[in-house]
Parts: C-alpha cells; structure tokens; sequence
C-alpha cells in the first residue's frame, strides 16, 4: 500500500522544495508538478511532490489521519 501525505510548500529552489507535514520539514521533489510556489498544498509521497491540493483537501485528509491516531492511541 502507498501512502502520501498532505504538506504546504515553505519554499522553492529549482527543481526541489522544503515542504512543512505536520510541522516537520521534508525536501521534495517538484518534477512532476508544474508552477510550484510556497504556500501551494501538495501530496507528498516518497520524496516527491505528486499533485497540487486544495488547503481544504489537504486540511480534511490531516483531520482524518488525527482521528485514525487517535482512535488507535485509544485502545
């Protein structure tokens, strides 16, 4: 199974981005994106900007992983 997570572009260097998930920092590639800039929602997946996102999709999907670690923290 794969996995991306939502994350906000900090900033943009060529080709490569420091993007915030979670409040951690992450490097990402932006090949496969066009017209990256900071502050743009992206799905990061194995080091790789994958898709551009809304904020509400990304701001839904961080709010699902919350409830499934929650749930699993609760047994």
């Amino acid at each position: 199974m794969c996995l991306s997570i939502p994350a906000v572009i900090v900033s943009v260097n060529g080709n490569m981005a420091e993007v915030s998930a979670g409040g951690t920092i992450f490097k990402a590639g932006l090949h496969m994106i066009e017209n990256a800039k900071a502050g743009d929602y992206i799905l990061l997946h194995a080091g790789f900007a994958i898709q551009k996102i809304s904020e509400e999709e990304a701001e839904e999907t961080l709010k699902l992983l919350k409830e499934m670690k929650d749930s699993l923290n609760s047994r």
